[in-house]
């Protein structure tokens, strides 16, 4: 993969994640004590899917992380290299993910 291609797939990832960020941002708000106008059982659940929006915020976070420090690596042509062995990644590898930072080998 090119870096211009891969630049381009990791800004659109980087975008969407920022959209899906905007739109999650009211599942993060506090829930409310109030026990006469949420049953025990509904406020159980509410806090539930705050813990599951927290977590799914959290999983973005690391991957906006991940994308910029993908952005640094092509910017210093290092992108497309393992981590570990050094050895090329296969083009097809980053097309399926282009956040892989270790070739088959390594990743197993």
């Amino acid at each position: 993969m090119d870096k211009k291609s891969a630049r381009e797939k990791l800004l659109n990832y980087k975008n969407e994640l920022l959209k899906l960020n905007e739109l999650a941002s009211e599942s993060h708000a506090t829930v409310k004590l109030d026990q006469q106008s949420v049953g025990r059982l509904s406020r159980m659940d509410a806090l539930q899917q705050q813990a599951m929006a927290n977590a799914t915020k959290a999983r973005r976070l690391a991957d906006l992380n991940r994308i910029d420090h993908m952005l640094t690596m092509i910017e210093n042509d290092e992108y497309g290299y393992c981590e570990l062995c050094g050895d090329e990644i296969p083009e097809k590898r980053l097309e399926v993910d282009p956040l892989a930072i270790r070739c088959v080998n390594c990743a197993g």
